[in-house]
């Protein structure tokens, strides 16, 4: 059975159903409704069909959103007559076929006869419960009346289906009622609010449903997670890859690397960071809020867990040269930092627009001995950095590492950055089993641009699935300004810095220059292990404004006396969009401090 979600209303939230694939999504045009649908329709793969659903329209307005929307079905849900479908199925008014689906609605009986004039004007019928409003009702009628179905017509079958119909429906589609049952639709048993689906339900739902077992969300020996991910890399860099590739995990599990690796960041970087419970945050928004502070590392961000990792890395496989990207300041810092450890050349390669605006990081990396290139091409920020630092590699493929500081690239980095990344899930497990008598949090969030410190938070709880996660991404001045950088609703499969993952593009494949006010999240992709995450479903992605994370950020200067970097603040803003239960635990990654954002903080603020 094929299976139609209805009633979506929120393009975010679209976006996330449509990457559980479903056969069919609903989008109702029925004003009367709660989830009455009258914003734009996000680009959708093409084997999604979308339906307009009316009630009792006219004919002109059912072709004109036909057409606006380029919809592929129309679902009738009113008392419209077998001569208006007739009219709806000839007329050429239309800009393309499509499939037109007549509803019947179904108590404690129902009159097969009437099916019969609609035979030849209609695709599918649909039998739903009658109820006070025309669909979304939450109630089922009695399956077994469509023992009797006499039509060999195909039908959807709707009505109250939830979770816990699963066992129904299995029992149904066993059964001679469901021969002709071509589809289950769904709506308001998967809502967190009317419109707003629930993410984590639907996915459940449809693995029961078609017994699926447990996506994997780590990567697979091909390097890739799911349809993202793989090394796509010129010529040149192939021994360099490769050599990683077969390298690193060896390396990682000898003894004397894991000691070596452990020692420095207990001794070096101050691990394990606190897991703090914030009090006056948490009274305010009326739910357990626990920050695990990164902030606090030595260099101030999550960064240097990978940079300390990577830099054993390189010297067990006699690197002599070290060469880094960065757009906040924080990886180079951290980078500028493990090479003066060990004592090896650190070229850094940053954006000329991020270099004025992170001046302070900038002057802490040549203070440590690196060499800091501006990139002047381009968007002149994060991306354009990565272009100029492997462009470098190429030109010495042989003495040098590329600590590359995001999930992202050809694969190994990203199961690299991540494993490296790690030890944030893995401290917050203990750490919360001492503050709350258990290790897994209702919410992990992070903010996510490429996607490191994420995806070290969110590690140890990828296949925990009482665990939700929420990625929070920069919308810039708002995802439809042109001035964003929200991957998840504004991105499309396509290649970036060496791996596939979700990429902001033209139709032609050009990338869109992305923007954020914060310098660390302004990047057009994110890691091929978050695009995975997105397109399953698993996680729960959230746009978040400029001007609602400067607010959230002073927010928790004043409630909390900590200065968050930008990128942070951007998951703190989430708590005035989403509602959080009182007892719900939730854990944030305050993935870097604020020193660096100063300036920006004054002249956001008129401090």
């Amino acid at each position: 059975m094929k299976l139609k979600v209805c009633g979506m209303k929120y393009q975010d939230n679209i976006a996330q159903v449509a990457a559980l694939q479903p056969d069919y999504l609903g989008f109702i045009f029925y004003k009367k409704t709660p989830r009455h649908f009258d914003t734009k329709i996000p680009e959708l793969p093409e084997n999604i069909k979308k339906v307009g659903v009316f009630v009792n329209e006219e004919v002109g307005t059912i072709i004109q959103k036909v057409n606006e929307f380029k919809l592929d079905a129309v679902q009738l849900h009113g008392e419209e007559s077998p001569y208006f479908c007739s009219i709806l199925q000839s007329t050429t008014l239309l800009s393309r076929p499509i499939e037109l689906i007549k509803v019947f609605s179904v108590l404690d009986g129902f009159n097969f006869e009437i099916l019969e004039a609609f035979e030849n004007v209609c695709d599918y019928f649909l039998f739903d419960t009658k109820g006070k409003l025309p669909g979304g009702n939450g109630y089922q009628f009695d399956w077994s009346l469509l023992n009797h179905y006499p039509s060999t017509k195909p039908f959807f079958l709707s009505g109250g289906i939830g979770l816990d119909q699963v066992d129904e429906i299995k029992q149904f589609k066993a059964s001679e009622a469901s021969k002709y049952c071509y589809a289950i639709d769904v709506n308001s048993k998967f809502e967190k609010e009317p419109g707003l689906k629930n993410i984590s339900a639907l996915k459940e739902f449809i693995n029961k449903l078609s017994d699926k077992k447990m996506q994997n969300y780590n990567v697979d020996d091909k390097g890739y997670y799911g349809e993202f991910g793989g090394a796509f890399i010129p010529e040149m860099l192939y021994p360099n890859v490769e050599e990683l590739r077969q390298n690193y995990l060896k390396i990682m599990a000898e003894p004397d690397f894991q000691k070596q690796f452990d020692q420095l960041l207990k001794d070096y970087v101050g691990r394990p960071s606190p897991l703090y419970f914030a009090k006056r945050l948490s009274e305010k928004y009326n739910t357990k809020i626990y920050l695990k502070r990164e902030d606090l590392n030595h260099t101030g961000a999550h960064k240097i867990n990978n940079t300390i990792g990577q830099i054993l890395m390189a010297k067990r496989l006699g690197k002599t040269r070290i060469i880094a990207e960065t757009g906040a300041g924080q990886h180079g810092v951290a980078t500028a930092t493990v090479c003066a450890l060990m004592g090896l050349e650190c070229i850094v390669y940053m954006g000329e627009i991020d270099i004025a605006r992170q001046a302070p990081n900038v002057a802490r990396m040549k203070m440590l001995g690196a060499t800091v290139v501006p990139a002047l091409s381009g968007s002149r920020t994060l991306k354009d950095a990565t272009n100029e630092a492997i462009r470098d590699w190429i030109n010495n493929p042989v003495n040098t590492h590329y600590i590359i500081g995001s999930a992202i690239g050809p694969h190994p980095y990203p199961d690299m950055v991540t494993r490296f990344q790690a030890v944030i899930s893995e401290e917050i497990k203990t750490q919360l089993k001492t503050h709350e008598g258990r290790e897994n949090p209702d919410y992990v969030v992070a903010c996510i641009g490429g996607g490191s410190n994420a995806a070290g938070t969110y590690y140890h709880y990828l296949h925990e699935e009482d665990v939700n996660i929420i990625a929070v991404e920069a919308a810039g001045l708002g995802v439809d300004s042109g001035e964003s950088a929200a991957t998840s609703v504004l991105g499309k499969e396509g290649i970036i810095h060496g791996c596939k993952t979700l990429l902001m593009q033209t139709k032609d494949g050009q990338i869109t220059e992305p923007y954020s006010i914060s310098a660390g999240l302004d990047y057009p992709g994110v890691g091929p292990m978050h695009a995975h995450l997105c397109k399953t479903g698993r996680a729960e992605f959230m746009a978040i404004t400029d001007d609602d994370a400067m607010k959230a950020g002073l927010e928790l200067c004043k409630l909390e006396g900590i200065i968050p970097a930008i990128e942070s603040s951007h998951a703190l803003a989430i708590f005035k969009h989403k509602t959080f239960k009182p007892d719900d635990v939730v854990v944030m990654s305050l993935s870097g401090r604020g020193d660096k954002d100063l300036q920006n903080y004054i002249e956001y603020f008129k401090i």
